[in-house]
């Protein structure tokens, strides 16, 4: 899987992540899993055309070492279809962004 990662997060950083991730996306289903809406515009135009998968996510993985996006574009209403891809290259720079953003809020160096 293809994925954007930052490594060796120190413990207290993971606290300030956590709490921000929480605050803004809501505490997890599943332990240290989120999902991030990709916004409309960004969509290729086969998840354009389907209503029915909408709204698409990428997954934030938070671990207390590390966190990583994966660059896989799906929808929580389906496992296969078409539309689940890998992110083109506006998608795999709003992704990286988001990450980078989160960072820089909380005056993270990496």
């Amino acid at each position: 899987m293809k994925q954007y990662r930052i490594d060796e997060l120190r413990l207290e950083d993971h606290a300030k992540i956590k709490e921000h991730l929480d605050s803004q996306l809501g505490t997890p289903k599943m332990d240290g899993l989120y999902w991030v809406e990709i916004n409309n515009a960004l969509l290729s135009d086969v998840q354009q055309e389907h209503n029915d998968c909408k709204p698409f996510y990428f997954a934030v993985e938070l671990n207390e070492s590390f966190i990583a996006c994966e660059f896989l574009i799906r929808t929580k209403n389906r496992i296969r279809c078409d539309c689940i891809a890998n992110a083109n290259q506006e998608q795999r720079e709003c992704i990286m962004n988001f990450l980078d953003d989160v960072f820089e809020q909380l005056d993270i160096m990496c």
